[in-house]
Parts: structure tokens; sequence; C-alpha cells
């Protein structure tokens, strides 16, 4: 089942830069079928664990985020590029493989003690991912696991992430 979602994600060279071979998840979301087997697969492992809520990451972890929350009747909140959400925020700046950025959270969306789930659709480098589990720990939630639904291991992204548990559904 793993291999048909696998099948599903196009390849996109020399995106967003020349020598980045981008995966684009968005032709696994737009068959039903293989959004649903991947929300479920993924969804299947908290079932039971208490979840309180969903970070999702700008932009694609919206949509990963958003359904596992649904999945598992917990909240959604958003980790948005600065100046896009609308009350008082803390911020993170990470490295990227080609190049910085910086992630903004409403101070107020996680309470201390939180059950959190981190999604995104990829693991790369692992800098995006550390800055939300930065944000969310300084916020008091209690990190479960990073879920991705693609992880390329030969960036060795999960290292950045220890001692967090990481979950990825497919593998380069």
């Amino acid at each position: 089942m793993v291999d048909t979602l696998k099948a599903a994600i196009r390849d996109v060279p020399d995106f967003p830069k020349k020598g980045i071979l981008f995966k684009d998840i968005t032709t696994l979301c737009k068959d039903p079928l293989s959004f649903q087997r991947m929300v479920d697969l993924i969804a299947h492992r908290y079932l039971g664990k208490k979840i309180d809520l969903v970070v999702g990451i700008e932009a694609r972890g919206f949509v990963v985020g958003a359904a596992l929350a649904y999945k598992l009747g917990a909240g959604v909140v958003l980790v948005r590029k600065p100046g896009k959400l609308p009350s008082k925020t803390h911020k993170a700046s990470y490295a990227l493989e080609y190049g910085t950025d910086s992630l903004e959270i409403h101070q107020d969306a996680i309470e201390k003690g939180q059950n959190v789930i981190i999604a995104d659709d990829l693991l790369a480098t692992g800098g995006t991912a550390k800055a939300v589990v930065d944000l969310v720990e300084k916020l008091g939630g209690k990190v479960h696991e990073c879920t991705f639904i693609v992880e390329l291991n030969e960036l060795n992204g999960r290292s950045k992430l220890a001692p967090h548990n990481v979950f990825s559904l497919i593998q380069y």
C-alpha cells in the first residue's frame, strides 16, 4: 500500500533551485483514494494516544495536519511565515537546504502540557521541523512525535529532531 502512495508522488527536478529534486505530494493529495489511505495510515499510529493538537507547518503541513486532527478528534494549530498570523506570536528562524527562513506561532496556540503532533509533508534537513519543535516547547507543549508523509533519508533530518520521535510514511 505504501508503494502505491510512493508511486503517486511526482518528482520535480531543479525546484526550487537547480540541483534539488522536489518531491511533490500534490499528485498524491489530488487522488481521493491515495489521500484517504495516507491520512488513515498516519492517523492509525496515534489512535488512543490522547493527542490534543496537531501542529501543521505552512503550507503543505496544513493539509496533513488538518486531516490528522480531524481523524484524531484533536485541534489543529497553524505555524506560518512571518506576518501571516493576526495575534501576538513567537518566531523561530532556521536553515533550509537551499537558504534560511522563519516561522511564527500564536503565543496562545498551545497550553502547557498539551500533547502535540507536529505534521508536515516532508522531512529533509530537519531545520523547519526543529524550529517548530522549539516553538511548541517554548509554549509548554509536549511533542509526542513529528510526522511526515515523506522523508529524504540521505539528508538525515531526523538527527536534528532527537530525542523526539519521528515517523515518516514514505522514505527515499
